[in-house]
């Protein structure tokens, strides 16, 4: 009787996990984001903001400064893209001010900048507020 019971409970076990993998799209997938699933953006630093690209798949960083008011208005827009695509784009904030180095490197001229990448390579960079029907098409064709 112990043995059927636990040959049930094992099936059952196994049959919530697949439904539950079926409602985290591509969490299982080989081309997985990242073994960490984000579904806020994280803040960066210029020490950071190399593994934070190598270790997902694909990455959008916002680049912004807190007196920046259009940075102000597209940091919801971004919040809530990560939250939609959790497990599939690893979103980053840094801090323009408190991190030069990265600025400088991708001739950053005008915040906000949002750096996008895929397979650690730069594939898009997006500059200046707009809506996020418009931001959110610009970032998920490289996906």
């Amino acid at each position: 009787m112990k043995d059927e019971e636990d040959k049930e409970l094992e099936r059952i076990k196994k049959l919530k996990l697949k439904e539950m993998i079926k409602r985290v799209p591509h969490a299982t997938e080989k081309h997985k984001t990242s073994s960490i699933i984000y579904s806020k953006p994280i803040d960066l630093s210029d020490k950071t903001f190399m593994r934070f690209i190598r270790d997902n798949t694909m990455a959008v960083i916002d680049v912004w400064a807190p007196w920046c008011g259009p940075c102000r208005l597209v940091s919801p827009i971004i919040e809530e893209i990560a939250r939609d695509y959790a497990g599939r784009i690893a979103f980053g904030k840094l801090n323009v001010d408190q991190n030069q180095r990265v600025a400088r490197q991708y001739g950053i001229m005008g915040i906000p900048t949002l750096l996008v990448f895929k397979e650690g390579k730069l594939v898009d960079q997006i500059v200046g507020a707009m809506p996020k029907e418009r931001l959110e098409k610009r970032i998920i064709r490289h996906l």
